[in-house]
């Protein structure tokens, strides 16, 4: 069925003042697990403005969701900010208090994950649980917020029935579009999603695509998208940012980066990405694992796993640096070129 476009409510004071166009800037972040000092993210920094869709990839435990829970004040037990910045708009969030972010997350700041079953109570309908968020941070009475819950999930692609359906009895793809609704219903400037399409047929998968890029379009939304899908990355981001066992080690445009990546890690990645061409070719893998949360590594992390490190690689900590329009942590990134 066609879709309502969203339209953008006016914009409060506070965000009109704002004059950057960074919605999100993480600047040198690092996050702690297991209550010690073992870094999980290692000085990690990205930045998404307005209208832009930025992918985060890597292997499992590279450190990509903890960055995005740490953008969202989310750490779970365990898990701290040793040092760095968050900044949301302009504003340091880094160590705002539960209290704090409750006047951001959910309202300026809205978030999509992997499994929308464990986010929604199966005993409530799908469409009190959106009309219960917009009553409670918009300030609706009940009539009005139901009315915008069904407005919300016929911008989406839902029919309006779907108000009175419990979550078991809507499918894997409908129940991502009500968490999208969830939340995009406060009109946020940023959109956190967390491997969204992950656990979604090719088809639907497509569908939420599209979906998150008109959005993206119509509300000048900053998305912030976590997948191992390189395929998806190369359809929905502009600009990718490469995870390495807590480390960024490539960033820039994206169609750049998948044509012409400079990190061995990342070209790494797309030999075992098939990228749309299954069964034309024998997929690579990847050689030994990744280090261990908190390893001490004095050189290159990935030196042990590349076919192109020196004994200087391994020696000492290797800096980011501009190669070919991309940020690149790789002291032969000049040489990968051809």
């Amino acid at each position: 069925m066609p879709t309502a476009p969203l339209m953008p409510t006016t914009l409060r004071p506070d965000v009109q003042a704002v004059t950057t166009t960074e919605v999100l800037a993480i600047e040198d972040l690092q996050v702690s697990v297991h209550n010690s000092r073992l870094g999980a993210v290692l000085g990690a920094s990205l930045t998404v403005a307005r209208g832009e869709s930025v992918g985060l990839v890597g292997e499992s435990g590279s450190g990509k969701t903890l960055t995005c829970r740490a953008a969202l004040g989310v750490l779970g037990p365990g898990c701290a900010i040793e040092s760095g910045t968050v900044r949301f708009a302009g504003q340091d969030v880094t160590r705002l208090d539960a209290k704090a972010w409750e006047a951001i997350r959910g309202q300026r700041v809205g978030a999509v994950f992997q499994d929308p079953t464990s986010y929604l109570n199966p005993s409530i309908t799908v469409g009190r649980q959106l009309a219960e968020v917009v009553r409670i941070k918009l300030g609706l009475p009940r009539r009005q917020a139901k009315a915008k819950a069904i407005e919300l999930f016929e911008a989406v692609g839902l029919q309006a029935k779907v108000y009175g359906q419990l979550p078991v009895e809507l499918s894997g793809g409908m129940l991502q579009r009500v968490m999208i609704a969830i939340a995009v219903s406060c009109d946020p400037e940023l959109l956190v999603a967390d491997e969204a399409t992950t656990a979604l047929d090719v088809t639907i998968q497509a569908e939420i695509i599209e979906l998150i890029l008109r959005l993206r379009d119509e509300r000048g939304l900053a998305v912030l998208f976590v997948s191992h899908d390189l395929a998806v990355i190369a359809e929905l981001c502009d600009r990718v940012v490469v995870f390495y066992a807590g480390e960024v080690v490539e960033t820039g445009p994206t169609a750049q980066i998948l044509a012409s990546p400079r990190h061995p890690y990342t070209q790494a990645l797309l030999k075992v990405a098939s990228l749309g061409d299954y069964g034309r070719r024998q997929l690579d893998v990847i050689p030994g694992q990744p280090p261990s949360v908190g390893a001490q590594i004095s050189g290159c992390r990935f030196a042990d796993r590349c076919a192109f490190a020196l004994d200087a690689c391994r020696e000492a900590p290797v800096a980011v640096r501009e190669v070919d329009g991309r940020e690149v942590r790789c002291l032969r990134a000049e040489e990968l070129a051809s």
